[in-house]
């Protein structure tokens, strides 16, 4: 495809919902001599600043209608955006209808996303639908050619660029590549509307799913250094990873993201002061604390001597603003990443000292009783689900003689709750609110047993005890056991209580078992496979 022989901008129409830089552009391009048709807010911006403009409804002969609704969906308009220069038949058809061409168009659509995640109601939404902006959008980026389509305020300045480097014209290659960005903009834009419907008429899986991003940021590699990646948000204000404030420190990288998204969600469960302490994506020790004298810290103390070798290199998630004597803690170990809802300037003092330590300050917490999608690609596809809401509250069956007492309940629903962030097979020993042992992503359940038990032994020994810290606990399994000795395996390092889905066909076993342990087991009805 060869570039025409005349490129140069003579007309322009502008439509925009966000009109910064607006001005500045239409300036330039009357400067410039280029004829400036426009509509509503937009004509009005740029005629109180002195520059020429045409209506659009001059310009069609046309007014615009039905509340703003039918202004730019005339012949007039697409007609001078898609006639094909050059082209006998259609330059004829021009010509009678009198059609000029028009060689620009500048146009971002109505706020729609931006009004759904206000909370607008169902008819001021449906409102802030876009129709013609989507058309003309459309139109020019299909004549792509002749016709040059910017629909991002950030490309004012590439435009500027483009056209004082071309004598008042745009290149082929330029409007190729503004083309591909305006589809995928109108892409985006529709599936913001497809998913919201989707949302309001309960339609948890419609026949077409479409997923739509925004680059945030190109990373300098994936899992591994040979892959490509970059993080992409998608619009959702829950705040969390994408909605997150850089204080300081290095860029991001793919595992700082995908760990530090893993912490603060498993972290946003509590309501309790809390801290997580993530490693692969695994917590390698979580703890809550009612300390009086500094819940946080303690937290963050106890949490760390669940398995403080694993902890190092770790991401350090806390649910409550990070204070100073806490940071002067966490400035004590090597981390990769502090996360936490508030920040507090002491605790920014301390941490910058260490230049390299990732700080984010998210604003919140997400609500994790939200069952919003997650999803994952295989070959071919996508797996879509809801994320993993569930709780455990007023939902256990005690199976064995003996009931739980009233802190093993506790520690059996905070066991239970870990449980939906460790990847399965998974195991969690817990003791007053806090993890002292955790078995991961094994394949046998009694495999994460055993290694949940010499996790606890490994922690018992730095903190310089002699009692296994497995005592006196409680364990969580995040799916049934299957057979009896997995639980035994628990019993022998010193649990007193038992949480478990229940469900398998030798649960009668595995509760003969218990009450032979003298354990207390309840189940829930429900499991948390995390794969």
């Amino acid at each position: 495809m060869s570039d025409p022989v005349s490129n140069s901008i003579q007309r322009a129409l502008i439509s925009v919902s966000d009109k910064s830089g607006l001005v500045d552009l239409g300036k330039y391009l009357a400067d410039h001599g280029v004829e400036i048709l426009s509509t509503g807010g937009s004509a009005k911006m740029l005629s109180e600043a002195g520059i020429a403009v045409k209506e659009v409804s001059e310009h069609t002969g046309f007014p615009e209608m039905m509340d703003g609704r039918v202004k730019t969906l005339h012949p007039k308009v697409h007609g001078g955006l898609l006639g094909r220069r050059g082209h006998a038949e259609d330059q004829k058809t021009m010509d009678e209808h009198d059609i000029p061409p028009i060689d620009l168009v500048v146009v971002n659509l109505y706020p729609f996303a931006e009004t759904v995640a206000s909370g607008a109601d169902y008819d001021t939404c449906i409102e802030n639908i876009d129709i013609g902006g989507p058309a003309m959008i459309r139109s020019a980026a299909k004549n792509h050619v002749a016709v040059t389509v910017v629909v991002d305020v950030e490309d004012y300045g590439h435009l500027v660029e483009e056209m004082a480097a071309n004598k008042g014209g745009t290149s082929l290659e330029f409007r190729k590549n503004l083309a591909a960005k305006a589809y995928r903009r109108t892409g985006a834009y529709d599936a913001a509307i497809g998913n919201w419907f989707a949302g309001e008429l309960a339609t948890p899986h419609p026949e077409r799913l479409v997923f739509a991003g925004d680059l945030k940021q190109e990373l300098r590699y994936g899992e591994n250094p040979h892959q490509a990646a970059a993080f992409y948000t998608n619009g959702d204000n829950r705040p969390g990873i994408a909605t997150a404030q850089q204080l300081q420190g290095k860029e991001l990288s793919f595992n700082n993201l995908n760990d530090t998204d893993a912490a603060f969600e498993l972290v946003a469960e509590f309501k309790e002061t809390a801290c997580a302490i993530i490693k692969h994506a695994n917590p390698c020790g979580v703890a809550q604390s009612k300390n009086e004298a500094g819940p946080l810290r303690d937290a963050y103390l106890k949490a760390l001597a669940c398995d403080p070798e694993s902890a190092f290199g770790g991401i350090v998630a806390l649910n409550q603003t990070l204070d100073g004597a806490t940071a002067e803690e966490i400035a004590k170990l090597f981390a990769e990443v502090v996360i936490a809802p508030e920040i507090s300037a002491e605790a920014q003092k301390i941490l910058g000292a260490k230049k390299n330590l990732r700080v984010l300050q998210t604003g919140g917490l997400p609500d994790t009783s939200i069952s919003d999608l997650t999803v994952r690609t295989l070959a071919g596809g996508y797996l879509v689900q809801g994320r993993d809401a569930a709780v455990t509250e007023g939902k256990l069956k005690v199976v064995t003689k003996r009931a739980p007492s009233e802190q093993e309940l506790a520690d059996l629903h905070f066991a239970f709750t870990v449980c939906k962030h460790v990847k399965s097979n998974a195991i969690i020993y817990a003791k007053n609110g806090v993890t002292v042992g955790i078995g991961a992503g094994q394949m046998s359940r009694v495999n994460s047993s055993r290694i949940a038990t010499w996790k606890a032994e490994d922690a018992t020994a730095a903190a310089g005890e002699t009692e296994s810290r497995a005592i006196g606990s409680v364990v969580a399994s995040d799916a049934f056991f299957p057979f009896a000795d997995g639980l035994l395996a628990a019993a022998e390092a010193g649990v007193t209580a038992v949480i478990q889905p229940g469900g398998s066909i030798r649960d009668d076993e595995v509760i003969a078992a218990a009450d032979e342990q003298n354990l207390a087991m309840v189940f829930t009805g429900m499991r948390h496979f995390r794969h």
